[in-house]
């Protein structure tokens, strides 16, 4: 099968273009290429800018420099460009309280205020909360010290999870069977000034559940998988995710509708409970356990790899949707959000080295479309402009190419199509992103499958 076309817009009913507004999204990565790109299609989105973005935002959107962690900056680049409302991509500024800011200044922003976004930035809040909310996820152990690491690693046993309690840009999560390992992560958390959070381990295959919220109500996306090992079959190191797909045809039925009532609904109320009402996206980690599905984390923002092939097919205007949350009112979405039909896949380009130290300003040859122009399929990620102007590398994960068909099968073939005419020295991917759950399409044909595929074991953000 062919890749499906660009989802018209607007579709859903229930959006009705009243007025155009300026739009700044923050964050410089995949996700917020991604998200950049969703917006651009919103019929009442007159200007796009993006800070500090990369080459790929700036063939439809308008780049501009920031401290992505300085309120004040923000909030002046905001008013300088007259955004009507702003979306904070990254985790580390709305830690740090730019949305609040931003909020204070009488802008729209889409983002949990600092209070909020601590169920990312603490691993223990957010443990806290669940507990809270009775949120069904893994028991755990708070450690301020390896005498502390040591016991809570004897009373859950192996495979160990050991989790740093603050941001860690994806990278903060060891999940091993090897104690020395769990240690010396835990060691280097603490030292680092971080307590550490022990986990019993969930077993079960891992799902994504993105849900945009504005304080009260919650509009889920349809889930996704990612898979974080940096080798084929989830070997070797945890990264921050090398590629994604989404639907998951394995999934029960009732997942979506079952997380929000167990896991999102209890998580918002018990958010406003603490006067610290929850607005922007949640970021819903889940191992669906033989119990049931249980919460492995929460982030506070779009989740990387999954936002990349998950908004090319959302088809409810995305800039309408995170101002109305922002609003604190999502009503008018009552019929959910809408997704033309057919599967995404997303296969992440790494740099040589990646995860740990990356060679970065190696050329990128061949991420153009056949005309030369831009791939709206092609996600830039850690790329830059060298002095002359050409494509380089400059991060860890440097690309994610996007392939779309009516089956999962159709939808790989193209991704990995799509990547082949790609080439950067030393570069190198996943082959068996999706691979399981399209095996398992191919050998189920017209049947629904009845028990999950296996992922990669995670446990991680």
């Amino acid at each position: 099968p062919g890749p499906l076309p660009p989802p018209p817009f607007p579709t859903s009913s229930s959006v009705v273009p009243v007025t155009e507004m300026t739009v700044l999204v923050l964050g410089s990565g995949g996700r917020e290429h991604a998200i950049a790109l969703a917006i651009s299609r919103d019929p009442q989105v007159r200007d796009l800018h993006v800070a500090p973005g990369n080459p790929g935002t700036a063939s439809f959107a308008t780049n501009h420099p920031v401290a992505l962690t300085d309120p004040d900056a923000v909030v002046a680049l905001a008013q300088q460009v007259g955004a009507d409302l702003v979306v904070v991509g990254p985790e580390a500024p709305l830690v740090a309280g730019v949305a609040d800011a931003v909020r204070a200044a009488g802008i729209d922003c889409f983002g949990p205020g600092a209070q909020a976004a601590r169920l990312e930035g603490s691993k223990a809040f957010a443990k806290e909360v669940m507990a809270a909310a009775g949120v069904p996820t893994a028991d755990a152990v708070n450690c301020v010290d390896l005498d502390e690491v040591e016991v809570a690693l004897t009373r859950f046993g192996a495979p160990h999870v050991v989790k740093d309690d603050g941001l860690a840009a994806g990278k903060g999560v060891v999940v091993t069977s090897d104690r020395k390992a769990a240690v010396e992560h835990a060691r280097h958390c603490l030292e680092a000034g971080h307590p550490v959070v022990i986990e019993d381990y969930l077993k079960g295959s891992e799902v994504s559940l993105f849900a945009i919220c504005d304080g009260t109500r919650a509009l889920p996306l349809q889930p996704a998988q990612d898979f974080k090992r940096v080798g084929n079959g989830g070997t070797g190191p945890n990264t921050g995710g090398m590629g994604a797909y989404t639907p998951l045809p394995w999934a029960p039925t009732d997942l979506v509708e079952q997380v929000s009532r167990e896991v999102i609904a209890p998580t918002l109320a018990e958010m406003n409970r603490r006067d610290t009402p929850f607005q922007g996206l949640l970021y819903v980690g889940l191992a669906l356990t033989a119990e049931g599905p249980k919460v492995v984390e929460f982030n506070v923002r779009f989740g990387d790899p999954e936002t990349e092939p998950l908004l090319s097919l959302l088809t409810t205007p995305l800039a309408q949707v995170m101002r109305a949350a922002a609003r604190g009112d999502l009503s008018q979405f009552g019929e959910g959000l809408e997704f033309r039909t057919g599967f995404a896949v997303g296969v992440v380009l790494a740099s040589e080295g990646y995860p740990g130290t990356p060679e970065t300003g190696r050329p990128i040859t061949g991420a153009e479309s056949a005309d030369g122009g831009p791939d709206p399929d092609v996600i830039h990620a850690g790329t830059a402009l060298d002095p002359d102007g050409r494509l380089v590398s400059a991060g860890g994960r440097v690309l994610v190419a996007l392939g779309h068909g009516e089956t999962l099968t159709g939808a790989r073939q193209a991704a990995y199509t799509r990547l082949s005419r790609i080439e950067l020295p030393g570069g190198f991917h996943r082959d068996d992103i999706a691979l399981t759950a399209a095996e398992e399409e191919a050998f189920t044909a017209m049947s629904e499958p009845t028990s999950p595929s296996p992922s990669d074991p995670a446990q991680s953000e």
